[in-house]
């Protein structure tokens, strides 16, 4: 082998294992960070420029507080033909437990925007978190960058753009609401508040990943659509088992019951 063949081999074995290497990071679906209260929290979110949408408690249960914001950033990348799911992040604060538990900004981009996401974009999003909550830890859920886009939990599972359509029409009403988040595009992000008999699954999978809650409704373009509860609770539960969602196996269902039942 020449010289010049082998130095071209070389270079194409280092592109090759750089590349494998850009795919494979591993990316934390959520943070921790020191434990303050919840109005504390709150005001440090608006302080750092996250616009506070509402507090939500899960299956009502007082301690679980799921703090939903956005800013104007999130709201301009989710603007996006089926992609609104983007501009709402969330923070978990457990009184009970004193813990804080964040989503992480590039995990959630780069699933819901899909092939949309630019490497970054969510850097202003986290500096701002990192400000208002402190030293941000990445958790154990995780999974590669790579993987964030084509997602699902297995085979014949669905992936992120195989939304259920809830309603068509040109106009609705929603009921159970716990914020409505207007998108530059003109589509609109809805929290819905379920009943406590559906969302007290998360007392049998996990309730530290309770701030998978409120569930959201997408209306955009005359369709009231929703995230297939097969794809949403796997990416929001990366760590979970197969004989964890079969203990959840009937929930799927259930949540798009009640969603349709929430539409009008």
């Amino acid at each position: 082998m020449s010289r010049i063949l082998r130095q071209w081999f070389v270079l194409s074995l280092f592109v090759f294992f750089a590349a494998a290497g850009a795919q494979a990071k591993s990316v934390p679906a959520y943070f921790t960070a020191p434990y303050h209260s919840v109005g504390s929290v709150k005001s440090a979110l608006n302080k750092s420029g996250l616009q506070v949408l509402a507090t939500y408690h899960p299956a009502g249960k007082g301690y679980l507080n799921v703090i939903l914001y956005t800013n104007a950033s999130l709201k301009r990348a989710a603007a996006k033909p089926k992609r609104g799911f983007a501009a709402v992040q969330r923070v978990l604060v457990n009184s009970k437990a004193k813990t804080v538990l964040a989503t992480n900004p590039e995990y959630w981009l780069r699933a819901f925007l899909q092939g949309q996401y630019k490497p970054g974009m969510e850097a202003p999003v986290t500096r701002a978190l990192g400000k208002a909550l402190g030293k941000l830890s990445p958790s154990k859920d995780a999974l590669p960058s790579g993987k964030l886009a084509k997602y699902h939990f297995m085979f014949g599972m669905p992936y992120y753009d195989e939304m259920i359509t809830l309603k068509k029409g040109k106009h609705f009403s929603v009921a159970n609401r716990v914020f409505t988040l207007s998108l530059p595009n003109g589509s609109k992000v809805v929290g819905v508040r379920m009943p406590r008999s559906v969302e007290s699954f998360i007392s049998k999978i996990g309730e530290d990943k309770a701030l998978v809650l409120p569930y959201m409704v997408l209306l955009e373009k005359g369709e009231a659509l929703m995230l297939n509860p097969k794809y949403y609770l796997a990416i929001s539960y990366p760590r979970l088992s197969m004989g964890q969602f079969m203990k959840i196996s009937d929930i799927p269902g259930k949540i798009e019951k009640a969603l349709k039942n929430s539409i009008k």
